[in-house]
């Protein structure tokens, strides 16, 4: 790819940072950080990622945790490797029980959503497999951060008093007083620069260290968050958390003008992008903005998204296969829809999620593109007494329409958000990417792919362009810097234009690329957050 590193049209206060022995993006700079210290005592990209994802459980709680679920692509000896450490339902969870408490859809929040959590199987997994450094020393950054605390920085303040004022109103019954008690120990949010800390956060993940996470499914911290759940009449056991372990599974791919772009298959979203993307390469798009770009664009994720979730679910009760969806005839079907106008999909509303990304690089060629979420902010709003646990609350996906592909089933997987994503061309890594941000999440990765491959902008280029995001329906919504010619243009067209005041729900993304020839990383890291690349 060539890019013009002296010119970006959508400039932000970064640049692209060049590095040749190590890299770490994400969006905490302490985070950031954490990784690429493990990285200059030794350890490779795989024990950097999970130094950072452990350290983003404390440093950025309001998008993930403990409790989190998490996915990985690892590029490590000419290969890639796909990890899903996502958790299914419990196996006393069921539709019946479900709306036998008086609810007709999964709510958002309490212990019904809570699935198993995948996280700390993930870190170590990925430090078993792949690791050069004991997990022990991998988490000691998150640790030392977690026993001695941190300041906050202003995004993240902003998304924390966010989350207060609404549970303060919203979750007032016994078992969410665990919540306030470990992230608003003075009753209230703790503000930009103000210090943060929490020992049971440090108990936990030196107990997660020392036994290779054995205690997290099968010892102390399993028998914590089964009493808790017990307590409160939750449907998370002992044996939901015993039964558990991440599964390595094969990544899927698209070509796309030469390259291949690779994501985590279902039960993750990945594929919504990569049908997207199946979709605009039968476009000659050789202009970024211009009206007609932008209109193919949000009619391709239409149609992906509509044909994601109907068929999206874990992927023992899928109906349909990845390879039929993604060969260019079903592309071909697909685009032959797409007029002048703007289509009326299927009616799907997309909720906001709340996620950490993560890329990580060494000098040794070895790459990770990583994910983990607690999903909307801080997940259920449940925290395991004693252990800083933050519950994800990954089941209010799950629909109760027993005919429904994403049905509520015990011990299954729901349609996930988080999805990790990974760039090559031939038999060479081009490097990780990624856009969290809930059902953003492919609408990122096909806006920052398409920036990278159809408009050759740099990785911090490719982010700081304005982005769109469908909504439902003709629904979309711009950035307020998005160009007005072009909204007015798309207005015309019949969509349903409106401008986002708020950046915060186009997603956070991170981008490391790597130089075939010579080596040289090239990063970028979001503008819509307190993002940063630590380099070396």
């Amino acid at each position: 790819m060539n890019f013009d590193y002296q010119y970006n049209p959508y400039p932000s206060h970064r640049t692209t940072v060049f590095a040749r022995r190590g890299m770490v993006a994400t969006s905490q700079p302490l985070a950031a950080q954490a990784g690429l210290d493990i990285l200059k005592r030794g350890g490779n990209a795989i024990d950097a990622a999970i130094a950072t994802a452990a350290a983003l459980t404390v440093l950025e709680p309001t998008s993930n945790g403990i409790g989190s679920d998490a996915f990985a692509l690892v590029w490590t000896k000419g290969k890639l490797h796909g990890l899903n450490a996502s958790g299914p339902s419990p196996k006393s969870l069921t539709i019946d029980a479900v709306k036998g408490r008086g609810y007709e859809k999964m709510p958002a929040h309490g212990l019904i959503p809570v699935t198993v959590p995948g996280a700390p199987s993930a870190w170590a997994e990925l430090s078993k497999k792949f690791g050069s450094l004991p997990l022990k020393e991998v988490l000691q950054p998150a640790i030392d951060y977690a026993e001695n605390g941190y300041p906050l920085t202003p995004v993240l303040a902003k998304n924390w008093a966010y989350a207060y004022k609404h549970y303060k109103h919203s979750l007032t019954s016994e078992e969410f007083q665990p919540w306030f008690d470990t992230f608003a120990p003075n009753g209230s949010a703790p503000k930009a620069g103000e210090i943060w800390r929490s020992p049971d956060h440090a108990v936990t993940l030196r107990s997660i260290a020392d036994t290779n996470a054995e205690s997290f499914y099968r010892g102390q911290i399993a028998d914590q968050i089964a009493a808790f759940s017990e307590r409160h009449n939750g449907f998370i056991s002992k044996k939901d958390l015993e039964a558990y372990w991440a599964e390595w599974v094969e990544p899927i791919k698209l070509n796309y003008r030469g390259y291949d772009v690779w994501e985590i298959p279902p039960n993750g979203q990945g594929l919504v992008a990569l049908l997207a993307l199946n979709i605009v390469k039968g476009f000659e798009l050789t202009e970024k903005e211009t009206i007609d770009t932008y209109h193919k664009q949000i009619e391709a994720m239409k149609l992906a998204y509509t044909d994601g979730k109907a068929y999206i679910t874990d992927p023992s009760f899928m109906k349909m296969k990845v390879a039929d969806v993604l060969c260019d005839e079903y592309g071909e079907k697909r685009r032959s829809e797409i007029s002048g106008e703007a289509l009326q999909p299927l009616p799907y509303e997309l909720p906001r999620g709340g996620t950490v990304y993560l890329a990580t690089a060494d000098g040794e060629g070895n790459m990770v593109s990583y994910i983990q979420s607690n999903y909307m902010g801080f997940g259920s709003g449940i925290v395991v007494p004693g252990t800083g646990v933050s519950l994800q609350n990954r089941g209010h996906d799950f629909s109760l329409d027993p005919s429904h592909a994403n049905a509520l089933r015990p011990g299954s997987k729901t349609y996930h958000t988080i999805i990790p994503g990974f760039l090559t061309k031939g038999d060479q890594p081009v490097g990780p990417f990624g856009v969290m941000g809930g059902y953003m999440q492919p609408q990122g990765h096909m806006q920052v792919i398409m920036n990278t491959i159809d408009f050759s902008l740099n990785p911090q280029a490719a982010l700081d362009a304005p982005r769109w995001q469908w909504i439902e329906g003709k629904k979309i919504q711009v950035e307020p810097h998005f160009p007005n010619h072009i909204a007015q243009a798309l207005a015309r067209k019949g969509h349903q234009i409106e401008v986002a005041l708020d950046t915060g729900s186009f997603g956070r993304g991170q981008i490391i690329w790597r130089d075939p020839d010579t080596g040289v990383l090239m990063g970028g890291t979001e503008p819509r957050t307190d993002g940063a690349v630590a380099a070396w």
